[in-house]
């Protein structure tokens, strides 16, 4: 006897520090340091005791086992979730809104790193959630009747009482005991029902709306285009972080004589967008809808509504719409519920060159094929397009470089760039060479669009240039989700927005006033309207 308890004391004392392990994990990257391990959880001797508490085996401790190893599996997986959105967009995971991005994560992983890795570190993950599984099923077994009894029973009641104490917030803050992953648990089951919540004032805000069925909108366009350029991953980080500013404030500054002397102005200002580090169709649909779409639930139900977009009012004043969209590869049923009446979709551009990782082409054959495909000129109709450029996506590996625009031609010229050069994995080992990526990817689309504004003559039209949002966090190395807006057009146009009071030129002031995106659309159209209504109180 006195071997065998020996061996099971060892066997205890690793079974505790699994769980211990398991229910410490952090869940957000800045407590993934070498103190997480130290915490010590309310909730390991509430498991403990209840498992030593319970009859040895019977089919009931079976079955709380079960339930116990399926709760701390859940809890992992969520912590997990919660690191990678964390990291991407800021913010914890919401099972409500963002089980797509599993999807849409594998998608980006295939194109920046293959399928075969992909599949590999699909098949680990399934191989290491089996064996968290069976590591704690192991764990629960070496407790579970260790001790039964009414004593056992009673220490377990007390404990299970602490930990409610605990989550209702009844013991002091600065306790060293805390219910971590019961606390995770709790918050996720909160946003759930935040979302829910959400979702019902957000259907009544989308019903109402001051420009519903209005008409003689935009008329102090006269009948000039209007296009809606978004960059990619464009943030305020590319005027405040360092790393950035120098580069990127000096091309933005040298376009500003070019585009004087060919006759337009400029103003610039700040949005904040909804989301960051990705998910830009979020963006997108807020700026247009002018209402604050910051998760999937939002946006499936803006589509679901009778809201007017900023396109279906241009569409009922006259114009043409037309969407760009490099980055769609799939069905977009989306896009003419956003009324666009023209989608060119990745395919639909003809580009015949070899494609940059994610990014199907590089931007420069993007406007290219643009001018080339969607007819312009008074005979044509006045257009309002939405442009999304794409070279600035993730994995921003390789970056072309600005070409004659005479020399585009079908996108092959860019084949010198898309097929040299390190390859994402390599490059992603290392933040700084992410970082450095990033700067030259922004440099790219900056320099592509500026040179496309100074392109346009005869009558050229109004062209809001802007972000969509932030890089991931740890790219943008600064606390915002603002993003630069640029308004670059004929001189009497850009008058129309002095009001404003954003800053002459590309740069904006740092004290420029800063809006958030869903306030945009309104503003906008009321700028280019004689007669508009008036805001809602």
């Amino acid at each position: 006897m006195r071997p065998a308890r020996r061996l099971r004391a060892p066997a205890l004392v690793l079974a505790a520090l699994v769980f211990l392990l398991v229910l410490v994990a952090p869940n957000t990257p800045s407590d993934l340091t070498p103190w997480a391990v130290v915490r010590l959880p309310l909730e390991l001797p509430v498991l403990l005791l209840v498992l030593a508490a319970l009859p040895g085996r019977s089919v009931g401790t079976r079955l709380l086992r079960a339930a116990l190893v399926a709760a701390l599996v859940l809890i992992t997986v969520l912590k997990l979730a919660d690191l990678g959105t964390f990291t991407a967009f800021a913010r914890p995971f919401n099972p409500a809104v963002d089980l797509h991005l599993v999807e849409a994560g594998i998608r980006l992983a295939i194109s920046a790193a293959g399928l075969p890795l992909v599949l590999l570190a699909t098949a680990f993950a399934v191989l290491a959630i089996g064996g968290l599984t069976a590591v704690l099923w192991w764990a629960s077994g070496c407790w579970a009747g260790l001790a039964a009894g009414r004593i056992a029973l009673m220490a377990a009641c007390l404990a299970v009482l602490v930990v409610a104490a605990d989550i209702a917030g009844v013991l002091p803050d600065r306790m060293p005991f805390k219910a971590y992953a019961i606390r995770v648990m709790a918050d996720h089951i909160d946003t759930y029902a935040e979302t829910r919540a959400d979702l019902v004032r957000f259907r009544v805000a989308a019903a109402s709306d001051p420009f519903a069925g209005a008409n003689g909108l935009f008329d102090r366009l006269d009948g000039r285009d209007v296009f809606i350029v978004f960059i990619e991953s464009y943030g305020r980080s590319s005027f405040d972080n360092p790393l950035y500013a120098p580069t990127h404030r000096a091309t933005l500054r040298a376009a500003e004589p070019r585009l004087t002397a060919a006759g337009l102005a400029m103003r610039s200002g700040w949005l904040t967008s909804p989301v960051e580090g990705g998910q830009s169709w979020l963006a997108h649909s807020t700026l247009e809808s002018g209402l604050t779409i910051s998760n999937q639930t939002r946006y499936r139900a803006l589509l679901a509504s009778r809201r007017e977009s900023l396109y279906d009012l241009a569409a009922a004043s006259g114009f043409r719409t037309a969407a760009i969209m490099p980055g769609i590869t799939m069905a977009w049923p989306e896009g003419p519920a956003q009324g666009f009446e023209t989608i060119l979709a990745a395919a639909d551009l003809g580009y015949r060159g070899q494609p940059f990782n994610f990014v199907t082409m590089p931007d420069q054959y993007t406007l290219a094929a643009f001018d080339r495909l969607i007819p312009r000129g008074p005979n044509a109709g006045p257009l309002f397009a939405q442009i999304v450029l794409l070279s600035s996506h993730a994995p921003w590996v390789p970056v072309p470089q600005l070409i004659p625009w005479s020399d585009v031609g079908e996108g092959t010229v860019f084949d010198r760039w898309a097929t040299t050069g390190d390859t994402p994995e390599t490059v992603w080992r290392d933040h700084d060479r992410v970082r450095e990526q990033y700067r030259q990817a922004i440099d790219y689309s900056l320099q592509v669009i500026l040179s496309y504004a100074e392109r346009q003559s005869g009558r050229p039209p109004l062209m809001v240039i802007l972000g969509d949002h932030q890089p991931a966090p740890f790219v943008a190395g600064i606390d915002s989700r603002d993003v630069p807006v640029h308004l670059i057009g004929p001189l009497d146009l850009v008058a129309d927005f002095d009001d404003w009071g954003w800053t002459v030129g590309l740069l904006p002031a740092g004290n420029a006033p800063v809006w958030p995106m869903s306030e945009f659309r309104d503003r906008f159209i009321r700028a280019l309207s004689t007669t508009a209504p008036v805001a809602a109180n």
